[in-house]
């Protein structure tokens, strides 16, 4: 069986797509494949009482705890790895990774990034796309690499940017798309 761990901060809405995606189109009978853990660096992250309700495995690692960013990242992979991951997916993970936990899972690390990258890497994507007049946006999977939203690309979406969109407007429509894209890009990677 090939294990996915997802790591969410927050509502878990694109663990939620893989989740159901990976239900729907029986992943584990088909391709061998599940979501074996849901882990988060917040207690009150409501995607974990969600995996919890689909009988998914979950643990809290608060960063706080730890002295180091570097001291919670080497926490972090070994929990993830005690799952005997073939992937990890960051869904709303709302951490930079240090460059040692990006190495220790170096072509098994996945993130989705709210804009067609190389466009737009870092934070406030719909509003500066916005503001740069673009007419269309969207969304990124790609690996994990060292430096931030940059690693190769694995699948996007676009959607179109709309007279009178705000970012909130804006956010909203590229989200449904990273609810179908992200599902389809896991399996793929881990397909191929």
């Amino acid at each position: 069986m090939k294990n996915i761990v997802i790591l969410i901060s927050g509502g878990g809405s694109n663990m939620a797509a893989i989740v159901r995606a990976a239900q729907q189109q029986d992943w584990a009978g088909r391709h061998g494949i599940r979501v074996a853990a849901v882990l988060s660096n917040k207690a009150d992250a409501k995607g974990l009482a969600l995996a919890r309700e689909q009988g998914i495995a979950t643990q809290v690692l608060d960063h706080k705890a730890y002295a180091t960013r570097e001291a919670f990242d080497a926490a972090l992979a070994q929990a993830i790895d005690a799952h005997d991951p073939a992937l990890v997916v960051l869904a709303g993970f709302m951490r930079i990774l240090t460059p040692g936990f990006v190495d220790h899972f170096a072509g098994r690390l996945v993130n989705i990034h709210p804009s067609l990258l190389p466009a737009f890497t870092g934070l406030h994507t719909h509003q500066r796309a916005i503001d740069a007049g673009c007419r269309f946006a969207g969304c990124t999977v790609h690996e994990v690499t060292a430096e931030l939203d940059v690693g190769p690309i694995l699948d996007q979406a676009v959607v179109p940017v709309l007279p009178g969109d705000t970012a909130d407007s804006l956010a909203a429509r590229v989200l449904t798309q990273e609810h179908l894209v992200y599902p389809r890009a896991v399996l793929a990677h881990l397909l191929r």
